[in-house]
């Protein structure tokens, strides 16, 4: 009988934390104009929003530069270029394509790497609003010391108020809840190991001027 009850117990828990999570992913848009950073840094998705947000905020002078992280092998340059709005020249001087990520995790080693070459303090971070959350932690885990503020992107079927209803969007705030979960609980052990030590953005590389 304690079995049991502690079995519903976890699962209410479960429960409350998915719609708690559904309720932060909800209020991350319509998102708020980011103050500027030293760059922005744009997470592929299953569609063009978020690269395509990431040079709208370039145009805006929100960054120095924008990294477009996890592009597919297959896809050149010109081709990703047609596919965006705004200014070629800008596009050609300022925007850095990343390969090498095949998920959150390779993105954040794809950012971090870029960034810490750079000597960026600070960045803006554009993916989905389902994505943002767990997409922060990657970056931090292995960016830590730098500024990151977030920029979602809308996912229209998940900000209706019974997204819960609709199995798609219910699978896949359950999945992302999961995977943010997962993340929480290996960042929380490697706290306890002693991993990962902050390491403060004045030990970073001397910020570089992108437009020099």
């Amino acid at each position: 009988m304690k079995f049991l009850t502690l079995i519903a117990a976890v699962a209410i828990m479960w429960l409350v934390g998915l719609f708690v999570f559904a309720g932060r992913v909800h209020d991350l848009t319509p998102a708020p104009e980011p103050a500027r950073a030293d760059a922005i840094v744009a997470l592929t998705g299953p569609s063009a929003d978020r690269v395509n947000m990431g040079i709208r905020l370039l145009e805006l002078d929100k960054g120095d530069r924008l990294l477009i992280s996890g592009v597919n092998r297959e896809v050149r340059r010109r081709e990703l270029r047609a596919l965006t709005p705004g200014s070629s020249k800008l596009f050609n001087c300022c925007v850095d394509l990343g390969f090498e990520a095949e998920d959150t995790v390779g993105n954040a080693s794809e950012i971090a790497e870029w960034a810490r070459a750079r000597g960026y303090r600070s960045l803006i971070v554009v993916t989905s609003d389902y994505h943002m959350p767990r997409s922060l932690l990657e970056i931090r885990s292995a960016l830590p010391g730098v500024k990151l503020t977030p920029y979602a992107v809308r996912t229209p079927s998940l900000g209706q108020p019974d997204w819960w209803r609709v199995s798609v969007s219910a699978r896949r705030m359950t999945l992302e809840y999961m995977k943010y979960l997962a993340v929480l609980g290996r960042e929380a052990l490697h706290r306890v190991q002693g991993k990962h030590p902050e390491r403060p953005a004045e030990a970073l590389p001397p910020a570089v001027d992108a437009k020099a």
